[in-house]
């Protein structure tokens, strides 16, 4: 983590970010269930190719949970947590028992979403000082989802069939509802 980055520094700047500490807590939920993402995908799974790319990526996550996780206090994180865990392992889970091209493309629709989710928060955040360092806490982790989204596009066959856009569009869907309700509660 750059710097003092800590949840002393970031609760002294918040009140000039308007919607800060609900940005941070819905980060801290989205990355519990990236990490659930992962673990979902690796408990079923069995094709060597899925399970190197699921545990590249879980390490990332898990790095990227333990950096937010610094910068939230416990009493201000979502009190819907073990709902995102459970959410995230079957959005690993149940495309991993489909298969290969299933679970890129899970993951191409989470990493799509999560890219412009960052970037929202992104564009809020001064250049310099803690919210700087912030804001680059925030770019590094967009970075990694980026990679992780382009990972999986080139690892699955493009597939524009019904039921492939159908379960994109609902993880797309399911992580916006999930973005609102954590940034809330």
């Amino acid at each position: 983590m750059k710097g003092d980055l800590d949840a002393a520094s970031v609760a002294g700047f918040s009140g000039d970010i308007p919607g800060l500490i609900g940005d941070l807590r819905s980060d801290h939920a989205g990355e519990t269930g990236a990490v659930a993402i992962y673990q979902g995908i690796l408990a079923v799974s069995r094709d060597p190719a899925v399970r190197h790319f699921a545990l590249a990526h879980l390490a990332t996550e898990r790095e990227h949970l333990a950096q937010l996780g610094a910068l939230l206090p416990p009493g201000q994180r979502s009190i819907l947590l073990p709902i995102w865990h459970v959410a995230g392992w079957l959005t690993g889970a149940l495309p991993a028992l489909v298969g290969p091209r299933a679970v890129y493309a899970t993951i191409d629709a989470v990493e799509t979403f999560v890219d412009h989710h960052y970037e929202e928060q992104v564009r809020k955040l001064p250049d310099h000082g803690p919210g700087g360092a912030l804001r680059t806490l925030l770019i590094a982790c967009q970075a990694d989802e980026v990679e992780h989204r382009d990972e999986a596009r080139a690892a699955g066959t493009p597939t524009t069939g019904l039921l492939t856009q159908a379960w994109k569009w609902l993880v797309g869907t399911g992580s916006a509802l999930a973005v609102m309700a954590a940034r809330r509660v």
